[in-house]
């Protein structure tokens, strides 16, 4: 797959330009990192941030690449690309090419909601350009918040060693039946190449993201409107659970509802409020949180359980909060 007009960036994880996607349906849908494309999206004035709003993108019905389809006989056939939609926000992009729908095979689309560390997975791109390329590993982290070439943080990440390299970006990370458990997206690597640390998009993002971008070109996420602390300063502030409020929008829905973030006090920093669960579903750290949120609609009223510091020690509140969109 490649962008038009595409360049490199010098500090990116795995630059954008060139990387592997997905075939969706037989209706022509491929599905790929929005920073693949990110350079030919721009040309339309697309934005590089991933923090603005979720107006669709100008590019959405233009076309913005070529996508090589690669055939199981070995053969290839090449297609011009039209944007149907993108959703910088969790990294993801559905372009259309006018194929044959004799020759476009779907990925089953399996579930990372029983995906555990340990287990045997597969990932498929072109690496470096060299197509058809497969690599073996095992998933090695769950939950893990991915920090996006676009500035967003995508949670409940997977992390895997299986190699992952600069090409692979878009491509299918496969459990051992060949079923689609993420969306290979990133590495952490201070050289550029694989390191062991490469990190997927979770299939159920992927399988609740996608059908949204196909219907209207963008997605529209219900939100608290809070900032959620990272693991290592959670547990600087001795909270070993839970989603950590570091910080809270004023104008959100989290703040209409009185919620806390984390704040300064006379005696140092004292701890926001915790979310422990979202209408009765546990949440053990931030991802869970966010995960929760996208099984909710805007304007909707749920119930949070809350942890709060005070004077007397900690307090268990239940909290209603109603939804707005994302901003």
């Amino acid at each position: 797959m490649q962008g038009r007009n595409t360049s490199s960036i010098p500090e990116a994880d795995v630059p954008e330009g060139n990387g592997s996607g997905i075939v969706w349906d037989t209706d022509g849908h491929v599905v790929t990192n929005y920073h693949v494309l990110q350079s030919a999206l721009a040309k339309f004035g697309a934005p590089a941030s991933a923090a603005v709003s979720s107006a669709p993108s100008p590019a959405i019905g233009k076309r913005v690449g070529l996508v090589t389809l690669l055939l199981p006989d070995g053969g290839q056939q090449t297609y011009d690309a039209v944007l149907v939609g993108a959703d910088r926000a969790r990294d993801l992009a559905v372009l259309k090419i006018p194929a044959a729908r004799d020759v476009l095979k779907p990925l089953q689309l399996g579930s990372s909601a029983g995906v555990r560390v340990g287990q045997l997975c597969l990932a498929i791109g072109s690496p470096f350009g060299f197509d058809r390329t497969l690599t073996t590993g095992v998933i090695s982290g769950l939950n893990r918040d991915i920090r996006s070439q676009l500035g967003s943080t995508i949670p409940g990440g997977i992390q895997t060693d299986a190699a992952i390299n600069p090409g692979n970006s878009g491509g299918p990370l496969l459990d051992s039946s060949g079923r689609l458990i993420g969306l290979n997206t990133a590495i952490f690597t201070p050289t550029g190449t694989s390191a062991g640390v490469g990190f997927a998009i979770p299939a159920d993002t992927v399988g609740r993201v996608v059908p949204q971008l196909i219907a209207s070109g963008r997605v529209l996420r219900p939100s608290l409107g809070v900032q959620v602390a990272s693991d290592a300063i959670a547990q600087k502030l001795k909270v070993t659970s839970g989603a950590l409020l570091s910080a809270v929008d004023p104008d959100g829905a989290a703040a209409a509802a009185g919620l806390l973030a984390t704040r300064r006090g006379l005696g140092g920093v004292v701890a926001g409020d915790v979310i422990i669960a979202l209408n009765g579903r546990q949440v053990l750290n931030g991802g869970d949180l966010f995960n929760a949120l996208e099984q909710c609609a805007i304007g909707e009223k749920v119930k949070l359980a809350v942890l709060r510091s005070t004077d007397q020690g900690q307090q268990q509140l239940e909290v209603e909060v109603t939804l707005k969109p994302e901003k």
